[in-house]
């Protein structure tokens, strides 16, 4: 898979990327991340990326020109099944949307910065919007890590274990069961008998049951109306 990453922040994606399992995934020739700067692609003497809003109004917008310039520049160079820009007002990032992204071959990722992108890239050049929940944060930076850590871990041979990212919550539209290990007891808190038995049928009851009682309570709105 080839992610490309289209920022005026490039430096802030080294330590995530550099560190677990996208590490892994990328040593092993699993995912090829590139990290574009818009600034590249910049005109002027100070490579100038914003510009005021013409409605007026508290804060910059990134402008059209050097967006279209860089996408053009690496559409140039390869082709994308998704060019996706990461907003706010996007459609939720979810399991389900991660496991259909892990299937295609190449992405591209647009972080917009200050008060938001000109218009006109989305018009343009943009085929999905992504969003990683209901609140602001300053770029899409830190929601483009978001995005590719949920992505690659999907990969096949990114994680130890291929059957792990299986069991994750929401793969199944429930929370995960909780999880125990080693010691068996600990100040009087005890791991339930059942994980202890051995009886793999009574287990993987006991963790469907536990798996529907957490989302219940904690996120009732994954369930349906008659469970």
């Amino acid at each position: 898979m080839d992610i490309d990453i289209l920022t005026i922040f490039p430096e802030m994606f080294a330590g995530p990327f550099d560190h677990s399992i996208i590490r892994r995934a990328r040593e092993k020739g699993l995912v090829n991340i590139g990290l574009h700067n818009i600034r590249d692609h910049a005109t002027g003497k100070h490579k100038k990326v914003d510009d005021y809003a013409y409605s007026g109004g508290a804060g910059m917008v990134m402008m059209v020109e050097p967006i279209a310039r860089s996408i053009r520049h690496l559409l140039g160079i390869k082709t994308y099944d998704e060019i996706i820009m990461l907003s706010p007002d996007g459609e939720p990032l979810t399991q389900q949307l991660a496991n259909f992204l892990s299937t295609r071959s190449g992405m591209l990722l647009l972080c917009g910065h200050y008060k938001g992108v000109d218009e006109r890239v989305r018009e343009r050049f943009v085929t999905r919007e992504i969003s990683i929940g209901d609140y602001v944060i300053s770029g899409g930076e830190l929601a483009a890590m978001v995005l590719t850590d949920v992505v690659v871990r999907l990969l096949p041979g990114a994680l130890n274990d291929e059957t792990s990212a299986l069991s994750d919550s929401f793969q199944d539209g429930l929370i995960s069961p909780p999880v125990y290990t080693r010691p068996a007891e600990f100040e009087g808190m005890k791991v339930p008998d059942i994980l202890l038995s051995g009886n793999e049928k009574e287990i993987r009851k006991w963790q469907l049951e536990q798996a529907l009682e957490r989302t219940r309570k904690r996120r009732p709105g994954l369930l349906p109306e008659d469970q």
